[in-house]
């Protein structure tokens, strides 16, 4: 007697599914919500005067005083242009040169020296210089912020090649994988959770770069803002560029998250060109799994 197959029911979704994420983005306010109160309080009750801490509102209206001005937006845009161009051209270099460094032993024994010497010399040292080379223009400013975001996002790509699992390179080499694919299938996937790790360090620290250079010599963005601010005595428009900056990190960081959980999400690969898949379960001993293209 055969057992019958019991028809397939679709289950509600829990009503608390829904809400769960809201309940994380209202954990994840409570702690700047207490600090807007407590910075409220100590401004309002506290030993401080307008003049040393603005309080929240009068924070506030600044930062609308400069929106409805439009001064908050050239300040932003140049700000982040400059920030997407410094780390955008230290990608373009750390990669690569990361991936080289990882796979080849004497690449490391021969950079290790120059670069462990440089990765200790801070980005705000090299201004003064690059100024001098490059003008007070944007170069030195993109140069500033690419020598900061070069280093975390270098050493992670680095460390996470140099992580990959051996099981899985020895498997791909069986299969006779060329190394360009190699690379692809077996080296990118393993290193992906420390690159992005170094794609978020490097990110802020192009902003702090960032803020030291236009607070050097700028004309405009939200470093020079804040010098400027400091100069009129204007500390609400102050706190006001701190929050700019902080919230657009933010923002980005968010861009990066999103961009890692897509490319993690990615399908697996289409017959025709299953060998690292196959390679990747026979080594973890188990049925092809997921990989990037």
């Amino acid at each position: 007697m055969g057992l019958r197959k019991a028809p397939l029911v679709a289950v509600p979704a829990s009503p608390a599914a829904g809400v769960r994420p809201f309940w994380r983005l209202g954990r994840g306010m409570l702690l700047p919500a207490a600090l807007v109160a407590g910075w409220w309080a100590a401004a309002r009750f506290g030993p401080f005067t307008p003049y040393l801490l603005p309080a929240p509102p009068a924070v506030a209206r600044a930062l609308g005083e400069l929106i409805e001005s439009g001064e908050l937006w050239v300040h932003l845009t140049a700000s982040l242009g400059r920030v997407l161009a410094g780390f955008g051209l230290a990608v373009v270099l750390a990669l690569p040169l990361g991936l080289v460094v990882g796979l080849s032993r004497r690449a490391r024994e021969l950079l290790a020296p120059t670069l462990g010497f440089l990765q200790h010399v801070p980005p705000i040292a090299w201004i003064p210089l690059f100024i001098l080379w490059l003008g007070i223009g944007e170069a030195s400013k993109n140069a500033v912020i690419a020598y900061a975001a070069f280093f975390p996002l270098f050493l992670n790509t680095l460390h996470g090649i140099a992580a990959a699992d051996p099981r899985l390179i020895e498997v791909g080499l069986l299969y006779r994988l060329p190394p360009l694919a190699l690379i692809r299938e077996v080296y990118l996937p393993a290193a992906a959770p420390a690159i992005f790790t170094g794609l978020r360090l490097g990110l802020g620290y192009s902003w702090r770069a960032l803020v030291a250079a236009e607070l050097i010599a700028a004309p405009s963005g939200l470093g020079y803002l804040i010098v400027e601010a400091r100069e009129l005595s204007q500390p609400a428009v102050i706190l006001g560029g701190v929050a700019v900056i902080g919230l657009v990190g933010l923002f980005l960081e968010a861009f990066l998250d999103c961009a890692e959980r897509r490319l993690r999400r990615r399908p697996a690969l289409p017959a025709g060109r299953g060998e690292p898949a196959r390679a990747q379960a026979a080594a973890k001993g188990g049925a092809p799994c997921r990989t990037w293209r």
